[in-house]
């Protein structure tokens, strides 16, 4: 009776923690959160919010170069009955308006001479540009456009149409937008190669992945990336066979820094495990289930990042903070015994949440704690977790995929984007030399 009552009192708190669980106590996403903030795991500095001492501030600041000054006359009288018209003017005071100017598309019509050969009758006509295949089509500047709304700023393929349309009184279809588009994914496969063998030399490789919807069914959206790189991929697969489809992480010797998906931890590596992921599942233990070593080993891991971080951290204290590590783990451990299987009950006995997570700290302690040892490593997997956020916005703003190439385009695209923009490289210029045949390259070091 007695063993069946403490087996629905864990049942119970375990629910209770399944339910109360959001992004700050678990690895749910911000987006499922409840619509209360969650609480940050930045350690409180003292400073008030908003611009700090010494920073200099930014404003519209007035142009040298004005493209239209108007002069605005003194006319009439003044109070006293004398003429203004014969009065010279004195000073100047200036007042700019910076604002877009009217927007209309500029045509160009290319007229190819025909001559006929006086002696033969041959008839000779001068070529076209390879760029205007057509009698009348948009230009690359256009298509760059569409392609920029649409995959950077994931507005959907109406929407990108009625945008243009507004703005410069024409737009392409639909069908033309989505056609340009697997147009430029077409001409970024070299530049996708060469990034896949970029990042075969780079030292620390940041992974992640996340749901992706192809016509209502989950698929996966997975990234690779670096300070340099970033490679996007999209797959049916949450595991291995994506990785594969990528082509970079099962021929990959370096460093891989993750969330300690088990996928990522059987490959032949070495690894870093995500510390962010950590805080919050033992701020999920410490506030559901009365864990209070998961409570201090999070405050004690907190501090030691701080301490990393302002570079008050020493050699002793790295020291300290790894033998207070195991007595933690080695309490949790304890205080969380194995659970024993029933008489003849087949297969793995399964355990306590709280225990697992201690057992993962033992097992994985080198891998968490890299950072404290590695000056290459972050504590968290930030990185990759920046780059796959857009996902989730392009989830709310415009849904899934309408097949499966849509995915593989999208992801082409989007990793183009985002090595140029890493790289410092002016994103509009790199788009547009997509549509021009002369694709704009990011710097790829040996």
């Amino acid at each position: 009776m007695t063993a069946e009552r403490d087996r629905l009192l864990v049942e119970n708190q375990a629910l209770k923690a399944q339910v109360g669980a959001d992004s700050s106590t678990s690895s749910l996403p911000p987006s499922t959160d409840k619509p209360w903030k969650p609480q940050s795991e930045r350690v409180n500095t003292g400073r008030l919010s908003g611009a700090q001492r010494g920073h200099i501030g930014k404003t519209l600041e007035m142009s040298a170069s004005p493209d239209t000054v108007i002069v605005l006359l003194v006319s009439g009288h003044c109070a006293c009955g004398h003429a203004w018209d014969g009065v010279p003017v004195q000073d100047l005071m200036a007042r700019q308006v910076h604002d877009l100017p009217e927007t209309r598309l500029h045509v160009t019509e290319y007229q190819a001479e025909v001559k006929i050969c006086p002696h033969c009758s041959q008839r000779h006509q001068a070529s076209f540009p390879t760029e205007v295949p057509g009698q009348v089509q948009y230009g690359p500047r256009m298509h760059a456009l569409t392609t920029y709304l649409n995959v950077v700023h994931f507005i959907p393929l109406a929407r990108t149409k009625e945008i243009v349309a507004t703005l410069y009184g024409s737009a392409p279809s639909e069908g033309t937008i989505q056609l340009n588009l697997n147009l430029a994914a077409e001409r970024l496969k070299d530049f996708e190669a060469q990034v896949k063998v970029a990042m075969l030399a780079e030292p620390v490789l940041y992974a992640d992945e996340t749901g992706s919807k192809v016509n209502g069914k989950l698929q996966w959206l997975h990234i690779l990336t670096c300070a340099s790189y970033t490679l996007y991929g999209h797959h049916r697969s949450r595991g291995y066979d994506a990785l594969v489809s990528m082509g970079v992480l099962p021929e990959y010797r370096g460093l891989l820094m993750h969330d300690a998906w088990h996928t990522y931890l059987s490959l032949p590596m070495d690894h870093a495990l995500c510390n962010a992921h950590l805080l919050r599942e033992l701020r999920g233990l410490h506030e559901f289930f009365q864990q209070a070593w998961a409570g201090e080993l999070r405050g004690a891991l907190q501090l030691v990042y701080h301490q990393r971080k302002t570079k008050t951290l020493t050699a002793d204290g790295i020291a300290a903070f790894k033998a207070h590590f195991d007595t933690l783990i080695t309490a949790a451990l304890v205080s969380n015994a194995a659970q024993e299987g029933l008489a003849g009950q087949r297969g793995r006995v399964k355990q306590s949440r709280a225990r697992n997570v201690a057992l993962r700290c033992q097992r994985y302690k080198r891998e968490m704690l890299r950072f404290l040892d590695d000056d290459r490593m972050p504590f968290d997997n930030n990185l990759a977790e920046q780059g796959i956020r857009m996902m989730c916005g392009k989830r709310k703003v415009s849904g899934g995929f309408r097949s499966e190439k849509g995915g593989d385009v999208f992801c082409r695209i989007r990793s183009y984007v985002a090595t140029l923009h890493k790289q410092g490289i002016d994103v509009w210029n790199g788009l547009v030399s997509i549509f021009t045949g002369n694709v704009l390259l990011p710097v790829f070091l040996p």
